[in-house]
């Protein structure tokens, strides 16, 4: 179920509202018959704004909402009323959520705060009422202008997991199997590729109260930059992350290769995430004895900080979150 739930792009198409029409008025009472233009402004047309959640974790909500409308803006009337505000649209989406122009895929704007606001798309501004236009050479103007009419956008809006810790390996590397065992998450763990279809985030405590959050990645294949596989689609989760752990299971085929095609496809999809600091985490180290550690280590050749770790046996977890804890904090 959570699969399903777990939504983090969504294409809509945005409708603010178009302004008010400024009035053409003229004030008249019992004493006074042609009294001088008090025509009102027309009120704005309704922005759509999208606001931090930190409540939410996924773009659900607005799957099914393709067409956002804000409502119109008022109309100015006599005695220099001016018209109301129409309606706002105010879509709260989760914290790391990023928004775009659809058409230059050009960033509108980052969500990463909790109640953080950015107006999406501006309502049309409304028509000055015809008090505005009077002159020594016009004392009764009989015009105002219209409301300025709103715009339609398509935007995409695209989620990108925050956590301080990423977890980042191929398929059944131990990734979901550590998350399980440090954190309350609970993810699929099943001997198959691809169990993880979506981002788990938990909560790692930590000595004296102190927490982090880390987020299991879904496996990486050779190519993932180019769409294999899950491609592309989950390797932004990791543009957020604070801390790359990388995980290699001990019985792997060749540690070196397996590390290289990591950090390869890491590098071929945004050459930023080179300067996170990484970590590697050999796992599955209860299935080798030491004299195999001791050979492992000899053919190693990575120019990141390593250690061998078991989720199972818990061998070297409380150092490798001492080691993370580090890194972080650094």
């Amino acid at each position: 179920m959570a699969e399903k739930n777990f939504i983090d792009y969504v294409k809509i198409c945005c409708r603010s509202g178009r302004g008010g029409a400024g009035s053409s008025h003229f004030f008249r009472d019992k004493r006074n018959a042609f009294g001088g233009p008090d025509g009102g402004d027309g009120g704005r047309g309704g922005h759509i704004i999208i606001k931090g959640n930190a409540q939410l974790w996924t773009l659900l909500p607005l799957k099914y909402r393709k067409h956002i409308i804000a409502g119109a803006g008022g109309n100015g009337s006599g005695g220099h009323s001016s018209g109301a505000y129409g309606e706002d649209i105010v879509l709260e989406v989760p914290l790391g959520t990023v928004a775009k122009d659809a058409e230059s895929q050009e960033v509108v704007c980052e969500i990463t705060e909790d109640g953080q606001t950015h107006v999406l798309l501006a309502g049309g501004r409304g028509g000055l009422g015809n008090s505005h236009f009077k002159s020594p050479t016009n004392q009764s103007p009989r015009y105002a202008q219209p409301g300025e009419e709103g715009k339609e956008e398509w935007k995409i809006l695209e989620l990108k997991v925050l956590a301080d810790v990423g977890l980042v390996g191929f398929p059944n590397a131990g990734k979901s199997t550590l998350l399980a065992s440090i954190t309350a998450a609970k993810p699929k763990i099943a001997n198959y590729a691809f169990t993880t279809l979506v981002p788990n985030l938990g909560i790692v405590k930590y000595r004296d109260h102190r927490s982090f959050v880390m987020a299991d990645i879904p496996g990486i294949i050779e190519k993932a930059h180019e769409g294999k596989g899950l491609g592309f689609r989950f390797l932004r989760h990791i543009e957020r992350n604070a801390v790359l752990l990388f995980m290699i299971p001990a019985d792997t085929e060749d540690i070196n290769k397996e590390y290289a095609i990591l950090l390869n496809e890491l590098e071929q999809f945004n050459k930023e995430l080179m300067f996170k600091p990484k970590f590697l985490a050999i796992t599955k180290a209860d299935l080798i004895d030491e004299e195999l550690k001791e050979m492992l280590v000899a053919e190693l050749d990575i120019d990141i900080p390593y250690m061998f770790i078991s989720s199972v046996s818990q061998e070297g977890i409380m150092e490798l979150k001492d080691r993370l804890w580090s890194i972080m904090n650094d």
